[in-house]
Formats: C-alpha cells, sequence, structure tokens
C-alpha cells in the first residue's frame, strides 16, 4: 500500500476496548510518521481518544448514525482517507466504507460481510486466540508493514496519553503527599465480572489508614447500588461516584498512585498511564486475564488458578469471588515497602 497520508481507526465499543486500540496510533504514526490519524468511535470514550498525541482527529459515531446513509457516505467521502481498519467489526460502517470508496479497508476474515466490504482481510480469529486484544489489535495493521507480534511488554510505549487535562483544585487538594492514593473501582456496568462489594468492603477494612488515602468511583447509578454495603461504611474513605465527568476521571487517575478494580475503562485508564493498576479477574475464557489484562508498566492482576467453566452463564461468579482481599492487599503493601 502507497501514499497514505489519512488513516481512520473504526472502535465504536467501551473504554477499555479504545484504550487497547490506542497502541494502533502509536505503531502507525512510527511506520508512517507523516500520517493523520483518525478515531471513530462513540461520544463518551472522546475524552480518552483525544488524550492521545498519536490521535489527529475524532469521528462522532453517535452523531453521524443520525444521519440518513447518503449523508454518512458525504462525511465519510469529505474526510479523504485512504485507510479504514475495522478494528471494531461494524457492519454499518464498513457497507459505508466500501460506498464512500475509500482505497483500503482493512478488516478480518471473520466476519462474513467483510470479505464482500474489505479489499484487505486479516487472517484472525479473536475468540480462540491465546494472545491478548492488544497483541491481537496490532495484528490488523500488518498490511501497512507492521511486524507480526508485539510483545505485551512493548506496547505500553504506544498509547500516547500525554494530553491529559489539569485537574482542578478541589480535586487536587483530596490527593495526599504522604500516603498511596488508591481508587477503587467496585463495578463495571455489567462489562466485567466483579469482585464483589463486600471483598472492597474487607480490602478497606484490613488496609492500613495511614498508609492509604482511598478514593471509590463509579457511576451515579452505580453509587445507589453500593452505598448501603460500602460508601456509608467508612467514614474515612472519599467517596467520587457519579462525582467525575470522563475528563476529571482521566486526570483524577493520572494523579493518583493505583487502582483495584474488574476489567473496567478506568483500570485500562490507569495501566496506561502507567499506574499501579491492579485487575481482578476470573479465570474464564475468554474473560481472562490472557485476553484482558492490563498492559502497563506497572500493571498486573489477580486471578485464581483454576479451570472453572461453571460460572459461565451465571450472574454471580464464585471464582472471582473467592480470591481474597489478604492477597491485593499483600501486593499493595508490597508497592508500598518496594517504595512506590
Amino acid at each position: 500500500m502507497k501514499n497514505i497520508k489519512k488513516i481512520i481507526l473504526s472502535r465504536t465499543d467501551s473504554i477499555g476496548d479504545v484504550i487497547l486500540s490506542l497502541p494502533l496510533a502509536g505503531v502507525l504514526k512510527e511506520l508512517l510518521p507523516e500520517s493523520e490519524i483518525i478515531f471513530l468511535s462513540n461520544s463518551y470514550t472522546k475524552e480518552i481518544v483525544n488524550a492521545s498525541e498519536h490521535i489527529d482527529g475524532f469521528i462522532n459515531w453517535d452523531e453521524l448514525k443520525k444521519l440518513n446513509e447518503t449523508d454518512i457516505i458525504k462525511k465519510f467521502k469529505k474526510i479523504k482517507a485512504d485507510v479504514i481498519i475495522h478494528v471494531f467489526p461494524k457492519k454499518e460502517i464498513a457497507r459505508i466504507a466500501k460506498k464512500a470508496k475509500i482505497k483500503y479497508r482493512l478488516g478480518t476474515t471473520g466476519r462474513l460481510y467483510h470479505w464482500i466490504k474489505c479489499n484487505k482481510l486479516i487472517l484472525l480469529s479473536r475468540r480462540h486466540s491465546s494472545f491478548h486484544e492488544a497483541q491481537l489489535n496490532l495484528k490488523l495493521i500488518e498490511p501497512l508493514g507492521s511486524k507480526k507480534l508485539f510483545k505485551l511488554e512493548e506496547i505500553p510505549a504506544y498509547y500516547g496519553l500525554s494530553k491529559i487535562k489539569h485537574l482542578n483544585k478541589n480535586l487536587t487538594k483530596l490527593l495526599s503527599a504522604d500516603k498511596f492514593n488508591l481508587i477503587l473501582h467496585p463495578k463495571s456496568k455489567g462489562s466485567a465480572r466483579e469482585w464483589g462489594v463486600f471483598n472492597f468492603a474487607e480490602l478497606i477494612n484490613i488496609l492500613p489508614q495511614d498508609k492509604f488515602n482511598i478514593f471509590i468511583t463509579g457511576t451515579q447509578e452505580e453509587s445507589l447500588l453500593i452505598k448501603k454495603d460500602l460508601i456509608d461504611k467508612f467514614s474515612f474513605v472519599t467517596d467520587l461516584t457519579g462525582k467525575l465527568s470522563l475528563d476529571e476521571l482521566l486526570s483524577f487517575i493520572a494523579k493518583a498512585d493505583g487502582i483495584v478494580a474488574a476489567s473496567t475503562g478506568p483500570l485500562h485508564i490507569a495501566s496506561a498511564l502507567g499506574k499501579y493498576a491492579i485487575g481482578i479477574y476470573p479465570p474464564i475464557k475468554p474473560m481472562h486475564p490472557g485476553r484482558w489484562a492490563p498492559v502497563g508498566l506497572n500493571a498486573s492482576f489477580v486471578v485464581i488458578n483454576k479451570k472453572c467453566n461453571k460460572c459461565r452463564n451465571a450472574k454471580k461468579c464464585d471464582c472471582i469471588e473467592s480470591i481474597s482481599p489478604e492477597i491485593v492487599k499483600d501486593r499493595l503493601m508490597n508497592i508500598i515497602e518496594a517504595g512506590k
């Protein structure tokens, strides 16, 4: 492929997925430094995308899809992209990209419509792969000259989250200069198996108050679910649920020291920013850390060492809930003892 000046990365799903797609832009800038990278995503991920130094523009799919198809095609044509990469397969976008006559349209062989709508197919099956999501994303740009496989330890260099907005004074004052500023994010909006409110409560109970300054984050809806059993129990913990915009959450994570969460957007944000991100995971494929672990310089995960599928179709996950808070406490204490 020659004379590539503008590339669209299409990923219209959740924050964590978008975070793990940002290294695509970093690698593309390394391969094609003069290229312009445009990210097509939903409204609620815009602040994350715009925080990456490797992204030159944002296309809001939530706004575009309100238009009729003819007008969407006109919008696509106006962009004058040379390449579109369907990181997250979406039939409607694949159809529009072809009708807009984008020269190179990259997609995986796993979607039948890609065989009709794309002209550069990548043999890739995510469901049965042994590789991490971030590694699989990067395989999509092999036709553009990228190497065949990145090691996980190589990927953090390509996030590019350098355009973080300044944290306002009121939130900055909440942070401690002499304690480990720890964010706990108990819920996941249903996107991941959860550790359980009772485990987070026990973790707070056993962490030494003289060493940890603890914050709880989440949405306003999640606040109602955890208020009685978590927030109201600990007067020394700062409740930030429902109080932060995504911009503010991003800036707050950037100033904090670490986070404990399930496989959620905030966990992947923290790992991308080099924070001590501890993910709590079930051993069930494809939800296991082999596929979705946080990828960062100080990221790690906790998972029980067993094969278990009995929770696969259940709302309650005994496997993840059986992880002891003491294990997480020990991990955090080791970080402090090492001098964080």
